[in-house]
């Protein structure tokens, strides 16, 4: 076949088809040239795309602005074909440049393999998604890509179904067409978390694009031992619709080493997404790994020499080269033009991104230098000056961590001598260490003018005549004010919808706003807060509900691992302001009365910990947050729904700020910090002691993340001097995660005359009924007893032994 005969038969250029081989030629040997970096020590690690190239630049072609990526450590051919991304920007990965301009996914925090794309300003204001490709920033732990797929999915859904979105979020859709493409290793749809996003995917008929890159291996673990059948199409045959009155999945079946069956594939298979809205799995099958799973190993210590055989025959480049010489696209002459111009293009991208690197490093080893050639013309410490500046200039693979080393021992030495370049090299030091700081400790949360911690307090608002109502009421009318006053705000979540969820808090919201806006889910916490997570990406508001906060656990992963980390990862330019709600502590039983508090706070670091007292301040924290780019955990109390409060004349609008505690009782002799449900608990303990002459003054912290900005806590100590710390976490949980700021961090400690103490739960769970909760988590009356013995130790005189 001619070249004329090839457009004909294919929608694609002889230039394109050229373009592709000349694009995965070039990522072939960045792949090769990746490895040879780690292993000369140049590198701390790397993995790469290798055998996966020609169905990466096939699925590029049908990859249009607006759409959205949510892949793997695989994918470098396709991110480079979108036009998104540099093979220089590879090796900038790959050498950890902190620099954001030479590596833009991450500024050297994630590993090379893991991509992203800018989709929001410095300043924090979105950037048009519409005028770009977007990929959502990537995760290492195998299937984590998929959640926030469905995410990004849903919110084309959304964009266009919802009339409320219909203008004003230009820059965010083109009326739902976007598609989102997720990519993933055979291996890893053996996770939970594919199953689970498929099944989502599937009931939602969301366009979600999935490519499975199947090369028969989960590292050393054969394909028969990961799926059943050894094939995940086969697996998935069930979720294929029979027709298009029928809700389900296409399902495609595709070689990876067939470029033309490729770009037919998923030409077809794009299409049915971005028109129908209907899910898509395509099987690329036959795939390699020439290099193996990363530069850790070897592939052939655990594939069959037949098996390596047959890699090399069916090797992706080598049989779209045949393909191109059989079709008479180009000449042998051509091809080999075109591989020895990728060569060298891709070794000059890796030169100068170590060069750009090195430049960097170099500079700051230079204002080291400088200062120790000033040093050395009056120091007795002439030698080891001499000896740290000799190993700076000799080593081959300078690292800024050598640089803080050889500086730290520089000043420990120049300390003891009366040298003018002491307070030069004082300051040297600290710029460095804000300087490193920011390179590698920033952006954990938002920075920006959006940042939760930024958002300027309206107090709660009452009229003369106020009426009492259960708690969720409160609740109930602040996200009725809520869903009308911003369009981009859904809710998700189990029973959230017909029923208005468990606790009545959307109760007739649904109806008011539709199935769309106040949306029930299957039992799926894992794809709860993905869908939330993807939605936020796409400029939309999500408040994702887990029904319990005991069921956090089935969703930690996916918060820890992604929500909490994307400012970070992204050096702030990649945002998802999710709100996840939910409510714990005190109920019945094991499974019904959660507070695993220190299991949350310390996991998800990057997502701000909310736990009020009252569905008034729950309130109040809804409203803040809506107005930041942050996310959020909300944790209501399940025992505070049907208790009476005002309700507040100002729904909807009044913010309780983050890191602020609140004074609920004022007291002199004791400070008991406490928070959530504990509160009424710790207020009627003090009313006993109050009884026997003990004045007790509590705190609600109101936020574990913020904890106490300001420092008003180490305030009440320096009038009390004693402290007790009280939650219904287990021993050694959230209150040590008081303890530790209040004593350390604000120097609580130096004010204290007693020991200060905690009192939490039991170590087990609660135990079920009422008698179960006295016995299992404090007590008034252990609040009494834990604070009467602290003044039995002080003035034994006057608090004499009870029991």
């Amino acid at each position: 076949m001619n070249s004329k005969a090839s457009e004909k038969k294919l929608p694609i250029t002889t230039q394109r088809i050229l373009d592709d081989y000349k694009l995965v030629v070039s990522s072939r040997e960045a792949s090769t040239l990746g490895r040879k970096e780690v292993f000369m020590g140049r590198a701390k690690f790397g993995i790469f795309g290798g055998g996966k190239e020609v169905a990466q630049v096939a699925l590029a072609q049908f990859f249009q602005n607006g759409d959205f990526r949510s892949g793997y450590y695989r994918d470098q051919t396709f991110m480079f074909a979108t036009g998104e991304y540099t093979i220089k920007q590879l090796f900038a990965q790959l050498y950890a440049n902190p620099d954001l301009n030479a590596e833009p996914v991450s500024a050297g925090r994630l590993m090379t393999g893991h991509f992203g794309t800018q989709t929001s300003y410095a300043d924090g204001e979105w950037k048009n998604l519409m005028e770009m490709k977007n990929s959502s920033t990537d995760v290492s732990p195998t299937a984590s890509q998929m959640p926030r797929l469905v995410g990004l999915g849903y919110a084309s859904k959304l964009y266009r179904n919802l009339k409320e979105l219909s203008s004003g979020f230009e820059k965010f859709t083109q009326k739902g067409n976007e598609v989102a493409f997720g990519m993933i290793g055979n291996a890893s749809t053996s996770e939970g978390g594919f199953f689970e996003s498929i099944n989502a995917a599937g009931v939602l008929q969301i366009p979600m694009l999935v490519s499975v890159w199947d090369d028969g291996y989960g590292i050393s673990v054969p394909a028969e031992l990961q799926t059943t059948k050894g094939d995940i199409s086969a697996v998935l045959a069930g979720f294929q619709r029979k027709n298009k009155k029928e809700t389900g999945f296409e399902i495609f079946r595709v070689n990876g080493w067939d470029y033309p069956a490729l770009v037919e594939t998923y030409k077809k298979a794009v299409k049915v997404c971005r028109e129908e809205h209907v899910p898509v799995l395509v099987h690329v099958t036959e795939m390699t790994q020439p290099d193996g799973h990363s530069t850790s190993g070897s592939h052939e210590r655990y594939k069959s020499k037949e098996r390596l055989e047959w890699e090399l025959e069916y090797d992706c480049l080598k049989k779209m080269r045949e393909w191109i010489l059989e079709e008479g696209v180009a000449s042998e002459k051509q091809l080999q033009k075109i591989e020895e111009e990728a060569r060298k293009e891709t070794k000059e991208a890796r030169d100068a991104a170590w060069n750009e690197y090195m430049d960097d490093v170099y500079a700051d080893r230079d204002s080291l230098i400088k200062l120790m050639d000033e040093a050395a013309l009056n120091s007795k410490y002439l030698d080891l000056i001499n000896s740290l500046k000799k190993e700076l200039l000799a080593k081959q693979y300078l690292l800024r961590s050598d640089i803080v080393h050889a500086g730290k021992h520089f000043l420990r030495r120049m300390m003891y001598e009366n040298n003018s370049i002491l307070p030069k090299l004082r300051e040297w030091h600290e710029d460095m260490r804000k300087l490193n700081s920011r390179r590698y400790s920033s952006h954990l949360y938002s920075e920006t003018k959006y940042s939760a911690r930024k958002v300027e307090e309206i107090p709660v608002q009452y009229k003369e005549d106020s009426e009492l109502v259960d708690g969720r009421v409160v609740l109930q009318q602040n996200f009725d004010k809520i869903l009308e006053k911003y369009p981009e705000v859904f809710a998700i979540g189990e029973d959230v919808g017909k029923i208005g969820d468990v606790n009545q808090g959307f109760a007739g919201l649904q109806e008011k706003y539709g199935e769309l806006r106040v949306t029930d889910t299957g039992i799926r916490e894992n794809t709860i807060a993905g869908q939330a997570i993807g939605a936020a990406m796409r400029g939309l508001r999500p408040i994702a509900e887990i029904q319990y906060l005991d069921y956090i656990l089935y969703a930690l992963q996916i918060l820890s691992d992604d929500l909490a980390t994307i400012h970070y990862r992204s050096f702030g330019r990649q945002k998802a302001p999710v709100i996840i709600r939910t409510r714990g502590h005190r109920l019945e039983g094991v499974w019904h009365s959660g507070s695993p508090i220190a299991t949350l706070i310390n996991s998800i670091r990057g997502i701000y910990v909310c736990v009020p007292r009252n569905m008034t301040q729950a309130a109040g924290f809804y409203n803040t947050m809506l107005q930041s780019d942050d996310s959020a955990v909300i944790i209501e109390c399940l025992n505070g729904y049907r208790l009476k409060e005002k309700l507040p004349a100002n729904l909807g609008e009044y913010r309780v700020p983050l890191g602020q505690p609140e004074i609920l009782r004022e007291g002199t002799d004791i400070t008991i910090v406490t928070y959530g449900s504990m509160c009424r608990v710790v207020m009627e303990g003090a009313k006993q002691l109050e009884e026997v002459g003990i004045s007790c003054e509590v705190i609600d912290v109101q936020t574990l993340i913020p904890f106490d900005v300001d420092h008003m806590i180490v305030e009440s100590l320096k009038k009390t001097n004693r402290v007790l710390f009280a939650d219904e976490d287990v021993p050694g949980g959230a209150t040590a995660h008081m303890m530790q700021y209040v004593l350390e961090v604000e120097n609580g400690y130096y004010y204290l005359d007693s020991k200060p103490k905690t009192i939490t739960s039991w170590a087990h769970r609660p135990a079920y009924a009422t008698d179960g909760d006295y016995f299992s988590k404090p007590n008034a009356e252990d609040v009494f007893d834990y604070v009467y013995d602290i003044f039995r130790e002080v003035r034994p005189d006057e608090f004499p032994p009870i029991y």
